[in-house]
């Protein structure tokens, strides 16, 4: 009896510790070092501490080792996390990995950039086609609506960057005839790559007025590019997301606006679509967020300075 009272008791144990158990969400970006991405792990961040769950973060160390990516996204799936959510560095190459969690019953979330694939549970992003049709807007803004311009792009096959860079160009084409986009060319990632990309634009268009930075790496490179020749404020740069020295560089010169997305936020809904799931709520299926232009004249501005800081949120 006395075996009988202890087994019984070990077993109920077992299984309030069963039911006490927290959650684990795989938050899995296309890289960790850039800020946008510190960004976003503070909003899921919270998100987890509100829903009480807990979040694995993991991602490569750049943004184009996509097959370290998929090492990463079926590592979770190996472990059995409750759910996933995935930043793709890649449309394509992250779809099986997707599909695997999918079938084994693991929502799984896309954020900021999206798949080849409608086989997810909800899509958080900001709505990429029109920031790049507002950064179109903004230089033409800066150059008088004439001149040739040329684009520092991210990377083959990311679908937030591509979607930008084509809202840029539909927008140029269908609304400023007297703008010539001259040049585009991907910058991979790295900032050292963009600012030859640009460097090369400078040289080979000397009528150049004004680029367009579709990431942070692209838009530092630029920047760096202008300055090492004395350019700011000659040729105008609109840069995308934001960084300490982006900022520097909004508010000193070499940056005319900035096109900025709101990470934390992304990070937050994107966290929140998953607790929902795993509720047993139905979480919309795609969210859009929207971006903003930032004008060098409006920098300090209490309402921008959140946008121009995520990571300080």
């Amino acid at each position: 009896m006395q075996v009988s009272r202890i087994l019984l008791a070990s077993f109920l144990l077992l299984s309030a510790c069963n039911q006490q158990k927290r959650r684990v969400i795989a938050v899995i970006p296309k890289a960790t070092s850039h800020v946008f991405w510190v960004a976003v792990e503070k909003g899921a961040k919270a998100a987890a501490k509100e829903f009480n769950v807990d979040i694995e973060w993991n991602g490569p160390p750049s943004e184009t080792e996509f097959s370290r990516q998929i090492q990463i996204v079926d590592s979770m799936i190996n472990r059995r996390v409750d759910a996933i959510a995935l930043a793709a560095t890649e449309r394509k190459a992250l779809v099986a990995s997707v599909d695997r969690a999918m079938k084994l019953g693991i929502p799984v979330t896309i954020f900021d950039s999206g798949l080849d694939s409608e086989n997810y549970t909800s899509y958080v992003a900001t709505n990429n086609f029109e920031a790049g049709q507002l950064a179109a807007r903004a230089l033409a803004k800066l150059i008088g609506g004439k001149g040739e311009v040329a684009m520092v792009m991210h990377v083959p096959g990311s679908v937030s960057t591509t979607d930008r860079e084509r809202g840029f160009e539909d927008v140029i084409k269908r609304e400023f005839p007297e703008i010539k986009i001259v040049g585009q060319q991907f910058g991979m990632s790295d900032r050292a790559k963009s600012r030859s990309v640009a460097e090369n634009f400078l040289t080979a268009h000397p009528n150049l007025v004004g680029l367009f930075g579709s990431t942070e790496p692209a838009s530092t490179g630029a920047a760096l590019a202008i300055k090492a020749r004395g350019l700011s404020g000659k040729v105008k740069l609109v840069a995308f997301d934001a960084s300490d020295n982006l900022v520097d560089d909004l508010k000193g010169g070499a940056i005319q606006a900035m096109v900025v997305q709101d990470p934390y936020k992304m990070g937050y809904e994107t966290v929140k679509t998953l607790v929902d799931k795993l509720d047993g709520k139905t979480p919309a299926k795609r969210l859009d967020l929207p971006a903003k232009v930032i004008f060098a004249e409006d920098a300090n501005k209490p309402e921008n300075q959140r946008l121009l800081s995520p990571e300080l949120k």
